[in-house]
C-alpha cells in the first residue's frame, strides 16, 4: 500500500491569539493552540498547534458506478464514473444512508495521492470522478490538487455534496468542478437543525450559487414520513428552485428507508407519487428513485418525445442529438460532452 509522501499544507484556516478556526463550512470549528483535535468531520483539525489533514487522500472506496447512481440523469447520460469519498461528515443527520462511513471513527481507508487518482479516473469506462458516498466538501484540498489533473486528462470532475460549505470556498472549488448534485433535506431549518446540525440557508446559497455558474446542478430532495413530508412546504421549495435556477432544474426525489438513528417506517410509494405532481407544476425533470419499476425517463416538455430512457442503469439516448429533442430539437439540459 502506498505510503504518504507530503500532506500540503491545509487552506481555509484562520489563527487568533487563542487558536485556529477552520472557514471551510458553517459549523467553523475551532481548536485551541498547542491542542490536538479533530473537527466535527475528521477529516480537518489541529496537531501540535498546527491546522494539519488527517483525511487527505484517505479513500473509503474507490469503485466505477453509473454516473445516474450519483443521482446525475443529465450530465454524460450511460457513462460510468470512478467514485469516492473520505471517511467523514460536516453534518451529523440522524436518517443519513451512509452512517457507517460518515458518522463512524476508524473507518478502513486507502491512500491515493492525486496523482494517482486522477490517472484512475481515466481508466476503464470512467469518465472522471466522483466525490460522493459521504462530504466532498470537507476534502477541499485534495479535490483542488487532484481535479485539475484529471482535467488536464480530459476527465470530467462530479460532487454530490450537502450543500453546506461557505461562500468563498464553494467558489474557487466551482473553479475545478463540473457538475453537482446538492441534497435539499428539507424546506424547514427547524428540520437541519434538529436532524442534520446544518444551516438550510448555506444549502439555499450553495444551490443559488451552483445555478448561475458554469456548472452542471442537479438536487436530491428524500422525503421522509412525518418530517418533511407536507405539501404545502412542496410547493415553496418548487416555486423557489424554478425562480432561482430555472424550470429545467432537474430534481431527484427519493425514497426513505430506516437507517442510522431515525425509526420511521420508509416511505409510501403515494407520497413520492404525489411530490412529482406537485414538484412537476414548477419543474420539467422531476425523477423518483430508491422505487423498483418506478420510470425514470426523460421526455420532451416541449413534445413528449421519449429523449432518454432508463432501465436498471442502462440507458438510450436514441431519442436525443447533442442535448437536444431528437424530434422537435428543444434544450434538455443536458451536458453531452466533456469541454
Amino acid at each position: 500500500m502506498e505510503k504518504r509522501q507530503h500532506i500540503r499544507e491545509p487552506d481555509w484556516f484562520r489563527e487568533d491569539e487563542k487558536g485556529w478556526k477552520c472557514l471551510l463550512c458553517p459549523r467553523g470549528c475551532y481548536f485551541a493552540t498547542n491542542s490536538s483535535s479533530l473537527g466535527q468531520c475528521r477529516i480537518r483539525g489541529l496537531k501540535e498547534g498546527k491546522p494539519y489533514l488527517p483525511g487527505y487522500g484517505e479513500c473509503v472506496s474507490l469503485v466505477v458506478d453509473p454516473i445516474e447512481k450519483k443521482p446525475l440523469y443529465h450530465f454524460l447520460p450511460g457513462s460510468g464514473v470512478l467514485s469516492t469519498g473520505p471517511a467523514g461528515c460536516n453534518l451529523t443527520c440522524d436518517f443519513c444512508q451512509n452512517w457507517s462511513i460518515s458518522q463512524n471513527s476508524g473507518v478502513p481507508t486507502r491512500y491515493v495521492s492525486a496523482a494517482d487518482l486522477a490517472q484512475m479516473s481515466m481508466t476503464g469506462n470512467s469518465i472522471g470522478i466522483a466525490f460522493t458516498y459521504t462530504e466532498p466538501t470537507i476534502w477541499y484540498e485534495y479535490i483542488t490538487d487532484s481535479a485539475p489533473l484529471v482535467r488536464e486528462k480530459g476527465g470530467a470532475i462530479v460532487m454530490v455534496s450537502n450543500g453546506e460549505i461557505n461562500l468563498d470556498p464553494l467558489l474557487q472549488i466551482i473553479e475545478v468542478t463540473d457538475a453537482w448534485n446538492v441534497d435539499l433535506k428539507a424546506w424547514s431549518d427547524d428540520f437541519y437543525r434538529r436532524h442534520c446540525a446544518g444551516n438550510r440557508d448555506t444549502v439555499l446559497q450553495t444551490i443559488k450559487t451552483l445555478a448561475g455558474s458554469q456548472c452542471h446542478l442537479e438536487i436530491t430532495f428524500l422525503i421522509i414520513p412525518e418530517e418533511n413530508d407536507d405539501p404545502a412546504e412542496w410547493r415553496e421549495m418548487a416555486q423557489w428552485i424554478s425562480g432561482e435556477c430555472g424550470a429545467d432544474t432537474v430534481l431527484h426525489i427519493s425514497r426513505y428507508f430506516p437507517r442510522y438513528k431515525l425509526r420511521r417506517q420508509p416511505t409510501p410509494i403515494e407520497t413520492l407519487l404525489q411530490a412529482r405532481e406537485v414538484f412537476s407544476k414548477e419543474l420539467h425533470y422531476v425523477y423518483i428513485g430508491n422505487v423498483l419499476n418506478e420510470k425514470s425517463d426523460t421526455l420532451c416538455p416541449s413534445c413528449g418525445t421519449l429523449c432518454i430512457e432508463r432501465s436498471d442503469w442502462k440507458v438510450n439516448t436514441n431519442g436525443m442529438i447533442e442535448g437536444k429533442c431528437a424530434s422537435c430539437g428543444h434544450s434538455l439540459n443536458v451536458v453531452h460532452e466533456i469541454g
